[in-house]
C-alpha cells in the first residue's frame, strides 16, 4: 500500500475568502496527495459551515469545533472571548459531537491589543478550562492556539490534565515548547516557517516525533498577505526535512503517524 500523504492538522476552510472557490481549493489539495484536512472553527456562528464542509467532502475534510480566545465582532473589530461566547457554542458542539475529530480552535491569546487586563486573561482561561473539560468528556483531542501565551497555555493544559493536545503554530521559545514535549503534546508547523526565525529555531529543537504539519489556511502561508491553501503543506514538510537533514518522505510519514496519534478518529478515514 502506498504511503499516506501529509495531513493538514489545522486550517480554516470556512473562512469567507474560501467561499467562492472552496471546491477548487479542496480538489487542489487532493491532487497534491494531501491525505486529510482538519478544519477548525473560531466561534459558534461558523460551526454549521464547518460541519457542512465535512459532509460535502466526506472522509477528507474532518471537523473540529471550538471557541477561539479572540472573537470577531466585525471584520474591523476583535475582542477577547467571554464565557457568554462559549454558552452559545456548547449546545451546538453537543449536537454535532459524533461528527468531530477534535475540539478547536481553543486556547489563550495574550496579544496586548486583545487581552491587556487580568480580567480578560482570566476570562480566556475560564473558556479554555471549560473546553478542556468538554474534550475530556467527549474523548476528543484539543487543537490549540497560544499566541503570546505559550507558557501560560502549556501550564494550564497540564494543570487541567489535558493529554491529547496539538499546539498549532506555537510562537514561544523552544525551551517552553519542550515543556509541552515532556507532557506528550504535539506541535504543528505551518508553511510560514520559511519566513519565521522563531519557527525555524523551534523546528531545530523539536524532535520529529512530536511534529505535525498544518497550513492554518488562509493565514501563515509562504508569502505574507497572500491567501494560503492546504496544498502548500509541502512547503512546511520540505523545510523540516532540510533542517533535520532527512528525506521529505520521512517527514511526511512521521508527521502523518503523529497526526493519527493526536486525532485517533483520523484512522477510520486515512487509507493507511
Amino acid at each position: 500500500m502506498a504511503l499516506a500523504g501529509p495531513v493538514d492538522c489545522h486550517c480554516h476552510l470556512a473562512a469567507s475568502c474560501f467561499q467562492a472557490d472552496v471546491a477548487a481549493v479542496v480538489q487542489a489539495a487532493e491532487q497534491a496527495a494531501v491525505s486529510a484536512l482538519v478544519v477548525v472553527s473560531e466561534q459558534a456562528g461558523e460551526f454549521r459551515s464547518v460541519v457542512e464542509l465535512s459532509e460535502r467532502f466526506p472522509g477528507f475534510v474532518l471537523p473540529c469545533l471550538g471557541v477561539h480566545p479572540v472573537q470577531e465582532v466585525s471584520p474591523e473589530e476583535q475582542r477577547s472571548v467571554t464565557l457568554k461566547d462559549l454558552d452559545a457554542a456548547l449546545p451546538l458542539i453537543e449536537c454535532y459531537k459524533e461528527k468531530l475529530v477534535g475540539i478547536g480552535e481553543v486556547g489563550l491569546d495574550f496579544t496586548p491589543r486583545f487581552a491587556s487586563t487580568d480580567e480578560q486573561k482570566e476570562g480566556q482561561r475560564q473558556v479554555l478550562i471549560k473546553q478542556i473539560e468538554l474534550a475530556r468528556r467527549l474523548d476528543l483531542p484539543l487543537n490549540v492556539h497560544s499566541r503570546s501565551a505559550g507558557r501560560p497555555t502549556i501550564n494550564l493544559l497540564k494543570e487541567q490534565g489535558a493529554t491529547k493536545v496539538l499546539l498549532h503554530a506555537f510562537d514561544g521559545k523552544p525551551s517552553v515548547a519542550m515543556e509541552g514535549v515532556k507532557a506528550g503534546y504535539f506541535f504543528s508547523i505551518p508553511p510560514s516557517i520559511i519566513r519565521s526565525d522563531q519557527k525555524q529555531k523551534l523546528v531545530k529543537q523539536l524532535p520529529l516525533e512530536t511534529m505535525c504539519l498544518e497550513t492554518d489556511s488562509p493565514a501563515l502561508g509562504p508569502e505574507k498577505q497572500v491567501r494560503n491553501e492546504p496544498k502548500n503543506i509541502y512547503i512546511a514538510a520540505e523545510y523540516i526535512a532540510k533542517t533535520k537533514g532527512i528525506p521529505v518522505e520521512e517527514v511526511i510519514e512521521v508527521t502523518t503517524q503523529n497526526a493519527l496519534k493526536v486525532f485517533p478518529k483520523l484512522r477510520s478515514f486515512l487509507r493507511i
